[in-house]
């Protein structure tokens, strides 16, 4: 992961499904010293995976965070909750060219992985790209204009 990636605050949540891969992607945050907060859910225990999209976005569009990584089983549902708050853009993204793109050219903040279909590994090196790849902005900021004129 790149070495820049801890002048962010990054806040992590899953639900029962995607509880053993954001496990492994905090563990390899600390590991490396990035700035992290687990924010749940704490076991395979069933739980509602709206309720903890909603704990990142909320940090997010309150910018209380600058980026957030929320993991279903398949990424789909922590996206669509996600995207349902004001000013986050969250991104599925299940290869490190799809989180790269996702940043520079739409200015996601929210990355979702589906913890069922990415391995441990593969997530390391997305969030990786994610965290350390900048906005490009140019005629993309015109693009996040109609999508925030959407909202």
């Amino acid at each position: 992961m790149a070495a820049d990636v801890t002048r962010l605050r990054v806040v992590v949540a899953s639900d029962h499904a995607g509880f053993a891969l954001k496990a492994a992607i905090v563990a390899a945050l600390q590991a490396k010293g990035e700035a992290v907060e687990d924010l749940g859910c704490d076991s395979e225990a069933s739980v509602d995976y709206p309720v903890f999209a909603a704990r990142v976005a909320e940090r997010v569009a309150r910018g209380e965070a600058e980026r957030g990584v929320l993991v279903c089983g398949s990424g789909i549902g922590m996206s669509i909750a996600a995207n349902r708050f004001r000013g986050v853009r969250a991104a599925l993204c299940g290869d490190g060219k799809a989180a790269e793109l996702s940043r520079r050219h739409n200015d996601a903040n929210v990355l979702c992985l589906g913890g069922r279909v990415t391995a441990p590994a593969v997530a390391e090196s997305i969030v990786g790209v994610f965290l350390a790849t900048p906005f490009e902005g140019g005629r993309h900021e015109r693009r996040l204009k109609l999508i925030d004129d959407i909202e």
